[in-house]
């Protein structure tokens, strides 16, 4: 059973429900959130398949939204706020910050959903940010980027090294050469 229903409106239910998206909200790095209506099952299921893994999606009330937020911290600034009105889809991210905000554009854009579910905002580092903070965060690196890029750096400095201790060697053995055949013409 789902909807109106559900386990979900149970007491017991709702608790459950609050104390899972306590666990998500612990494990995040950062959350997001578009608009939840208007969505349909099929579309709700081709977006959580299509998200990284590390990734959750998940439709919450606002009130039971509140009510994980007061059990972790990092989140108070959403009690309140603009983003915790209407019925809200919640990215919960673990890893794959940029990866996961572009498979949602992506979902937006091929599902013609621009005018209607753009996402609203977020909390990151335990500040919420509006949806210019959340365009800004899409562009930046992904961690294995960023991992990627030191590593490459760490590897090229031993050749650099190499190079730079070779070079006065191998330059003044060719001006030695040069001089030593200079030497050679003269004589002859």
């Amino acid at each position: 059973m789902g909807g109106a229903r559900g386990e979900a409106t149970t007491p017991t239910g709702k608790a459950k429900t609050v104390e899972v998206v306590s666990e998500l909200l612990e494990k995040s790095e950062m959350i997001f959130t578009m608009p939840a209506s208007g969505l349909t099952v099929s579309e709700v299921t081709a977006l959580r398949r299509s998200l990284p893994e590390g990734t959750t999606a998940k439709v919450v009330k606002n009130t039971l939204m509140a009510r994980a937020i007061d059990d972790n911290e990092g989140f108070e600034g959403l009690q309140g706020s603009a983003l915790m009105k209407g019925a809200n889809m919640w990215f919960f991210v673990e890893d794959d910050i940029s990866g996961s905000l572009k498979t949602v554009k992506s979902f937006i854009k091929e599902n013609g959903k621009i005018e209607s579910h753009l996402v609203e905002g977020g909390v990151i580092d335990g500040d919420v940010i509006d949806a210019a903070g959340v365009k800004a965060v899409e562009n930046l690196p992904s961690k294995i980027e960023l991992i990627a890029r030191i590593a490459g750096g760490i590897k090229a400095v031993p050749t650099k090294l190499a190079r730079v201790t070779k070079a006065p060697n191998s330059k003044l053995a060719r001006a030695i050469k040069l001089a030593t055949d200079k030497n050679n013409g003269v004589e002859e």
